[in-house]
């Protein structure tokens, strides 16, 4: 047999434990067929010829004993005496195993596993592998000379050729070095699908992702991510006939809903011309289905964001920045406020900041969209009782605290119009019943659900308005719908120097709307999922992803700020109205674009007759959704009695009612970025007593105290979580209370209760220790010196495995030399008590 190459080192299958330590236990017969068998006169068939190839003189055979006895040189003496192996059977669990050699494999009864291993039957393998494969991450430490390909090549590369050579590492003979080097790997890489050194280069490490799609055989890696990122290349391609009339129907009823909502929120939330609300159906909607990852989700203006925008223009006429008829920079205020939260969101989006939708909490969340709902209802009563002409003649009421327009409204309710309070309060009255009749009706006849009540009472009004002449009487109208530069579609971009002022005055409200708008939609995106039906009869493979929303949503309002268009997210009822109507697809939202589109090119005029006081009361019952979860709310945390949270919700909602929303929001994000930075530094430390009765049984001596009892010159503490720079800063205090207490609840005014002779062995139950770093090693170690210092023994117990980055860091900080090597590090508290009473 010819020796190994001395300029390659050796493989890792070369170097790999012993077979008998990954021969499965047989449980049945039916096990045994896959287990190795014993024959001297073992051959394989080589598929590049047609005489069969001796077992024992094959190269870097896996089942040559003779070879795995020394893995330097693949070569010795022992006899192959183990029983005969099936002839194409290979030892797989020595491809990627992790375990440290001596140790058994636990991979499992079925690791071995028979495959095909003609060439033809290369595909039929590869589709084999991904249904019964466990996937995995890549192993790193397999890496080999050639790179990734060559790992390929020892686990995959005999089950396609069906020989037992190799195309990387160790030796063999000329011949076999020949084939490797001449023709083996260049077609093995083109048959890969564009892998080996042209793509990865020698030595170097592939992602665990490439490594999987490689070990399944994905080609088209790049059209994977193509398609991960533009989930419209996915649901296009599953588009049927079938779907088009529900997206339709969805879209019109939408479009019934919505327009004339969007009216409203850019009218009396936003302060700026009507027509800037439609751009938010037009360009939001048609981005998102491009770009979205939930298919049933629309996009478009809420409340909540109209109303924190609509501060912005109000703060800009204030500081005479803009005014109050100056409709063209109040415009290019709402460009800029929605550019900038469409910006924050999509930078959050590509820095993967997913999870941002945690740090506010339910009880901000409550407050806030409580106090944001009683704002909107104050201000709407304004118009809705026909005194916006008094409002403004009375010191600018429009522009003061929701407190001073409850005054303003008692004292000058006699001045009320009564034409506008019957139009606008009769309209609330009838959408109000109407949506409790669709509630209750709902489930006993799904179809009501199409019935468009408030697109009714829009056509009637205006046409009412129109044959009654009731603008004649007072009635305010919309009038002309157009935009403020006579363009149906201007472009302007909002990021220019000269809207720099603006910017910093929209800079904390913008990130605000991009926070309540992300969390809002990802409640929508969560509840509806990936579109996939509960029948299976819609989308399928669509995956949801936070991070590619942020995205999404990102892009989406800052080409909507482009056009000066409102705030668009995700709305839950919205969304929910658009699976109740029959939307499967994205499609919907394209064709509620396109509907919108055409409402702006072609049915504007007919807009003129509608009376402000009916879209006054349409957002009127918007504000009330937004006020009427609160008492449930409320009423839950006072019988778990929650009084922290009753507390937060409380300072929330009267500061935004009594002074103005700016400070509400201040106030509830530096409450709840407050409550997260306290629960993510406080050290969680325990002091572990031991039940009586049971000999391995440790449980918080601080919890139950009578149940557990101390031992004797033993301080076992229990360290429950990864030990950061965020948590340990305070962990001295805590260890140094549980030294004299032992207890962390103690004042440290009391004096020391705990004999000091309790704390001469020190014993940490890490087991929670899953990470570590600097800052945490560093405490940690003061802490063991400080311990090995006064005499004290320290012992670990249940510590990460060795090589672990926990382990490492404890090697390289000098804490396993400092306490007294590995002796020290033990496998359970139990083991820990015994070697602390050995020492003694």
């Amino acid at each position: 047999m010819a020796s190994p190459s001395p300029s390659r080192p050796p493989t890792p299958r070369s170097a790999s434990i012993s077979h008998s330590q990954h021969q499965p236990s047989p449980p049945s017969r039916l096990n045994q067929s896959h287990a190795p068998g014993s024959s001297p006169h073992n051959q394989i068939r080589s598929p590049l010829s047609d005489r069969p190839t001796d077992d024992s003189s094959s190269p870097l055979n896996p089942f040559n004993d003779n070879q795995r006895t020394n893995p330097a040189d693949h070569t010795g003496s022992t006899p192959d005496t183990s029983p005969l192996r099936p002839r194409h059977w290979r030892n797989y669990s020595t491809y990627n195993c992790a375990q440290p050699e001596g140790e058994p494999c636990e991979h499992g009864h079925w690791s071995p596993k028979i495959k095909p291993t003609s060439p033809s039957s290369a595909s039929s393998t590869l589709e084999e592998g991904r249904a019964h494969s466990h996937g995995g991450r890549y192993a790193r430490g397999q890496s080999i000379v050639g790179g990734p390909n060559e790992v390929l090549g020892d686990a995959i590369g005999d089950t396609v050729f069906g020989d037992g050579r190799f195309f990387s590492g160790g030796g063999g003979d000329s011949r076999s070095t020949d084939r490797r080097s001449g023709g083996w790997s260049k077609s093995w890489s083109q048959w890969w699908g564009g892998g080996g050194d042209d793509e990865y280069g020698r030595g170097k490490p592939m992602s665990t992702t490439r490594w999987l799609a490689t070990r399944h055989g994905v080609k088209n890696k790049r059209r994977m991510y193509l398609v991960y990122y533009f989930p419209l290349l996915q649901w296009i391609t599953q588009y049927r006939w079938s779907f088009f009339k529900g997206d339709l129907v969805a879209a019109l009823t939408m479009a019934s809903f919505y327009i004339p909502m969007s009216l409203s929120y850019a009218s009396n939330l936003g302060h700026i011309p009507p027509i800037n609300g439609l751009y938010s159906f037009v360009f939001n909607p048609f981005i998102y289905a491009l770009l979205g990852s939930c298919p049933q989700m629309v996009v478009g203006p809420e409340a909540a964001g109209s109303l924190l925008l609509g501060s912005v223009v109000k703060t800009s006429i204030a500081s005479g920045h803009s005014g109050d008829e100056d409709d063209a920079m109040n415009a290019r205020i709402a460009g800029v406020v929605t550019g900038m939260a469409g910006a924050v969101i999509f930078v959050a989006g590509l820095t993967r900041l997913g999870f941002l939708d945690s740090v506010l909490s339910r009880p901000f969340l409550r407050g806030f969209i409580s106090a944001i709902g009683f704002v909107i209802l104050v201000d709407q009563l304004i118009p809705e009782m026909g005194l916006v002409h008094l409002a403004k003649h009375s010191g600018d009421v429009s522009h003061k605290s929701s407190i001073d327009k409850l005054v303003f409204l008692v004292k000058n309710v006699k001045s009320a119009h009564g034409l506008t309070c019957g139009v606008a309060f009769g309209s609330f009255a009838v959408i109000m019943v109407c949506r409790e009749l669709k509630r209750r009706l709902q489930p006993r006849f799904p179809s009501v659900a199409y019935v468009p009540d408030r697109f009714a009472v829009v056509v009637l009004s205006a046409v009412f308005t129109w044959r009654f002449s009731w603008h004649k009487q007072g009635l305010e109208i919309l009038g002309d719908v157009k935009s403020s530069s006579g363009s149906p579609f201007p472009f302007r971009f909002p990021f220019i120097p000269s809207h720099m002022h603006h910017v910093r005055e929209a800079m904390s409200t913008s990130f605000l709307i991009a926070l309540l708008g992300f969390f809002e939609s990802s409640v929508a995106a969560k509840s509806l999922g990936g579109g996939e039906g509960k029948k299976g009869d819609g989308l399928q493979g669509m995956s949801l992803s936070a991070n590619r929303e942020l995205v999404a949503l990102g892009v989406a309002n800052v080409i909507g700020g482009c056009f000066m268009a409102l705030p668009a997210f995700g709305g839950y009822g919205r969304s929910k109205v658009n699976a109740a109507t029959g939307g499967k697809t994205p499609m919907s939202s394209i064709l509620l674009s396109l509907i919108t589109v055409i409402c702006i090119l072609f049915l504007l005029p007919y807009f003129y007759y509608l009376p402000k006081a009916v879209l006054s009361s349409m957002i009127s019952v918007v504000a009330y959704s937004l006020i009427e979860e609160a008492p449930h709310d409320i009423a839950f945390f006072l019988h778990i009695r929650a009084y922290p949270e009753l507390t937060l919700m409380s300072l929330i909602f009267l500061a935004t009612i009594f002074y103005s929303l700016p400070l509400g929001i201040a106030l509830g994000i530096g409450l709840s970025l407050l409550s997260v930075i306290r629960h993510a530094t406080k050290p969680r430390i325990q002091i572990l007593g031991k039940v009586p009765g049971q000999e391995a049984e440790f449980e918080n001596a601080e919890s139950e105290p009578e149940r557990v009892e101390f031992v004797e010159g033993c301080l076992i503490v229990k360290i429950p979580e990864p030990l950061t720079f965020a948590n340990t800063g305070d962990l001295k205090n805590r260890l140094r209370r549980l030294e004299l207490y032992g207890t962390t609840a103690a004042h440290p005014a009391l004096p020391r209760v705990r004999a000091p002779e309790h704390n001469s062995n020190i014993i940490f139950d890490i087991h929670g220790v899953t990470s570590l770093d600097g800052s945490g090693t560093m405490v940690l170690t003061e802490i063991v010196d400080n311990y090995v210092s006064r005499g004290a023994r320290v012992f670990f117990c249940r510590c990460p495995k060795e090589g672990s980055k926990v382990w490492r860091l404890f090697e390289q900080s000098g804490i396993v030399e400092r306490c007294g090597g590995k002796r020290h590090f033990l496998k359970s508290v139990e083991e820990a008590l015994r070697a602390a009473e050995t020492e003694r």
